[in-house]
């Protein structure tokens, strides 16, 4: 492409727009030895699914601010966020669907290196984007770019997980330290005047999840994206009618991002992860899955945090010192445009 800068034109669909989309995104994300791969001659796309399954489908946008930040971007984000709703619903993401929303005035330099990291990141996940749209904002009336994705998994039969199988007794299960996306990305936005050797978990939990499907113990999983791990200890309290107890000291947070909430006064048990699963297991079977899971990439960092009880909906933290304190359900936003 001749052009430097996103214009309006480039969502007329004209020229610009077949340049657009051709020399930026199909480049990227066409895979001409996919059966599943971007066809832009199509107005839809076909898919395949093995019979016997469930199809499972989700949707998500991404508005993140700045695009690009230490660990990840816009681009591996959206990607990421989309396939790790599947598979902590238990199923095989297969495809994906991308719809960008470009500013009039974002480098198109910038355009192409998040699109070469979602394409990236998609092949990673081993799955296709097979259809997508493009339009263009005026300058002013957007972030830069703003993505929404679809993505479409399937689910073998028998799998049963979900918040009926929660019991008091079951153990509760992360997969690594809490609190790293959302305290790269703020760094990373300098609004503070601070640094810090922080960088995001963007990553992809396929192999945990799938690792964790093994144990018929397992009751139900989640990412804790926006709210973070506080954020599904109260989705989890409200759902089942239980009360959530939580181990100060056994839940992971690097020194790093402590010593960032601390100074700046955050609590990691809200920040948004952008590559952890939290897991309720039956008990007997937690210590096999943190030994599983400690095995496999993303999974390093795993941890027994707590427990589910009896009780009314409420959220303990059992703190360091001894005492115990109670986590309320999120209400402000601590910080926007997180993912």
């Amino acid at each position: 492409m001749e052009d430097t800068h996103i214009s309006l034109a480039h969502g007329n669909g004209g020229r610009y727009m077949r340049e657009l989309i051709t020399e930026i995104f199909a480049r990227h994300l066409s895979n001409p030895d996919s059966e599943g791969s971007l066809d832009i001659t199509l107005d839809a796309a076909p898919i395949g699914l093995e019979a016997g399954g469930q199809p499972y489908m989700t949707t998500d946008g991404f508005i993140v601010q700045p695009l690009e930040f230490p660990g990840g971007d816009i681009g591996s984000l959206a990607v990421n966020g989309t396939v790790n709703d599947l598979a902590v619903a238990g199923a095989r993401p297969m495809y994906l669907s991308l719809n960008a929303f470009i500013e009039e005035g974002l480098e198109i330099a910038t355009l192409d290196r998040i699109v070469a990291s979602l394409a990236r990141t998609a092949r990673d996940a081993n799955v296709e984007v097979v259809a997508g749209d493009t339009k263009v904002l005026p300058r002013g009336e957007g972030g830069g770019l703003y993505l929404a994705t679809t993505g479409v998994g399937l689910r073998e039969a028998g799998v049963d997980l979900g918040m009926h199988r929660i019991q008091p007794g079951d153990a509760i299960v992360v997969s690594g330290p809490v609190g790293d996306h959302g305290i790269a990305v703020m760094l990373a936005r300098e609004d503070f005047e601070i640094s810090g050797d922080v960088r995001s978990d963007c990553g992809n939990v396929i192999d945990l999840a799938r690792a964790a499907m093994d144990f018929d113990g397992l009751r139900f999983m989640r990412d804790p994206t926006r709210a973070g791990l506080a954020g599904v200890a109260w989705e989890i309290s409200r759902h089942a009618d239980v009360t959530v107890r939580l181990r100060e000291t056994e839940v992971p947070v690097r020194e790093s991002v402590q010593m960032v909430c601390e100074m700046l006064g955050y609590d990691p048990y809200y920040l948004a992860c952008e590559g952890r699963a939290v897991a309720i297991v039956a008990e007997d079977q937690a210590e096999a899955l943190v030994t599983q899971w400690r095995q496999t990439p993303n999974g390093e960092g795993a941890a027994i945090i707590g427990q589910i009880e009896e009780g009314a909906p409420r959220i303990v933290l059992e703190t360091a010192i001894a005492g115990e304190r109670i986590l309320d359900d999120l209400e402000e936003d601590p910080l926007p445009r997180i993912c």
